[in-house]
C-alpha cells in the first residue's frame, strides 16, 4: 500500500481534527440558538446577513456527530444534539406533521415553509448518525417517523418521491442519492434490513432510469415519468455525481453482494473522460456527449473523485491511485487555502480562478466523508 496514500489519508484527518474543527466549533455556531452559522466569510467569521437553510443544520449535525464517533471532537455529541433540537424548535413545518421547513432569516425565524426532498434526505442521514454515535433511540424515531411522512406525502406511483410540496420544473436524481446514502446509513447504524431494502428500491432507479449505459453516464434532470428532460437540461451531467455514485454503489455492493462494478467502471472512467479539466479539478456541468456547460468547479467535486478513486483502487484500477493522492493535494491546493485555518473557498472558475470564496457549512459534510473514506481505506484493502 502506497505510504503516499496513507500520507494523504492523515494530511485531511489532520485538518478536519486540528483545524476545521476548532474553527467552526469557537465561529459556526450562533450562541444565543445553538444553529449553525450559513457560512464564513473569507475573514474567517459567520456571515452574518446570510440567510440559513434549514439542511444546513441537519449537515452540521452530521460533521458533528461523526466527528464525535470517530473520537476528533469530544464536543460533537453537544453540538450535534442541540443543532437538531433547535430544527425541532424551530424550523419544524407547523401544518405538515413531520419534517421540516426549508430556510431561514439571518435571524433564525423561519421564511420558507415549504418542504423539500433533498432537504430530508440529510435530516434522515443526521439521525442515523446521531443514533449510531450516541445510540439513542429518539434519533431512529425521528428517522421512521421522516421516513413515514416521506412515503405519505411524496411517494410516487412510479417510484422515487417527489420533490415536495410545491411546484417544481422537473425531478431529480440528486435527493434520491442522498436518500441512497441515509438509508445505508441507517442500515449500518442498526442492522435492521428493512432499510437495506429501500436501498435496492432506489437502486432500481439507477438501473432502469438515472444510469445510461449507451453514453457511461448519469443524468440528473427527468420529468414526472423518470424519462430524461428533451432540452439541454435533460443532456446535463454532474461529474461529481458521477463519482459520488462511484463510493455509494461499492458502499452498497458491500453489504449485499450485489455486482455494480459495470456502473462504478464506467461511471468513473465517463467521469474522467468528459468531467475533468486540464488541472484535474472537474467541472460542475458538462452535457453527456462531452461538452462543458458550466466550467465552474466545486470544492464537493474533488471529495468526491477522491472517493470513487478509492472505490477503484480496491478494484484494481491501475491509474486510481495516484489519481486520489494528487485529489487530495489539488484539495488543499485549490481549496483549502482560505487565509483562516480551517476555512476554504467554496469554487474555482474556467480557469481555477476563485469565483466564490466564501465556505459554505454544508460543504463540511464532504470533506469529513472523504477524510473518513481515506483512512478506512486501509481496512477495507486488508479484508480484500
Amino acid at each position: 500500500m502506497s505510504q503516499a496514500l496513507r500520507a494523504a489519508a492523515s494530511r485531511l484527518e489532520y485538518w478536519i481534527r486540528q483545524d476545521a474543527l476548532p474553527l467552526w466549533l469557537a465561529r459556526g455556531i450562533e450562541p444565543n440558538t445553538g444553529a449553525n452559522y450559513e457560512r464564513l466569510t473569507p475573514a474567517g467569521v459567520p456571515d452574518l446577513e446570510s440567510s440559513t437553510r434549514v439542511r444546513v443544520q441537519a449537515r452540521q449535525a452530521f460533521f458533528f456527530a461523526a466527528a464525535y464517533h470517530r473520537g476528533w471532537c469530544p464536543e460533537g455529541k453537544d453540538v450535534a444534539k442541540k443543532l437538531l433540537a433547535f430544527v425541532q424548535r424551530t424550523a419544524a413545518h407547523p401544518t405538515a406533521g413531520a419534517g421540516y421547513t426549508h430556510l431561514l432569516n439571518k435571524d433564525f425565524v423561519v421564511v420558507d415553509t415549504k418542504q423539500d426532498l433533498y432537504d430530508h434526505a440529510f435530516f434522515l442521514l443526521a439521525n442515523a448518525w446521531c443514533y449510531r454515535a450516541f445510540n439513542e433511540e429518539a434519533y431512529l424515531q425521528e428517522a421512521d417517523k421522516l421516513i413515514a411522512h416521506l412515503d405519505e406525502k411524496f411517494g410516487s406511483v412510479v417510484g422515487g418521491w417527489v420533490e415536495g410540496d410545491y411546484d417544481y420544473a422537473c425531478r431529480r436524481q440528486n435527493p434520491h442519492m442522498h436518500l441512497f446514502e441515509a438509508f445505508l446509513a441507517l442500515y449500518d447504524a442498526t442492522g435492521d434490513a428493512k432499510y437495506l431494502a429501500r436501498v435496492g428500491e432506489l437502486f432500481a432507479l439507477v438501473q432502469t432510469h438515472f444510469f445510461d449505459a449507451e453514453h457511461g453516464v448519469l443524468f440528473e434532470f427527468f420529468d414526472d415519468n423518470w424519462v430524461r428532460l428533451p432540452n439541454a437540461k435533460g443532456d446535463t451531467v454532474e461529474p461529481g455525481h458521477m463519482m459520488e455514485w462511484v463510493w455509494l454503489l461499492d458502499w452498497y455492493h458491500r453489504r449485499t453482494g450485489r455486482p455494480v462494478a459495470q456502473y462504478t467502471q464506467m461511471l468513473y472512467a465517463r467521469g474522467l473522460e468528459i468531467g475533468m479539466d486540464k488541472s484535474g479539478l472537474l467541472f460542475d456541468a458538462v452535457s453527456y456527449t462531452g461538452e462543458v456547460i458550466d466550467p465552474n468547479k466545486r470544492c464537493w467535486g474533488i471529495t468526491e473523485l477522491i472517493k470513487a478513486s478509492l472505490v477503484q483502487i480496491r478494484a484494481g484500477h491501475p491509474d486510481a491511485e495516484a489519481i486520489a493522492i494528487k485529489g487530495v493535494d489539488d484539495l488543499f491546493t485549490y481549496y483549502l487555502c482560505a487565509s483562516t485555518p480551517g476555512s476554504y473557498v467554496d469554487q474555482r472558475g474556467a480557469n481555477d480562478e476563485v469565483v466564490v470564496d466564501v465556505a459554505p457549512a454544508s460543504t463540511l459534510y464532504h470533506l469529513i466523508v472523504a477524510a473518513m473514506e481515506l483512512l478506512d481505506h486501509f481496512d477495507l484493502v486488508e479484508k480484500q
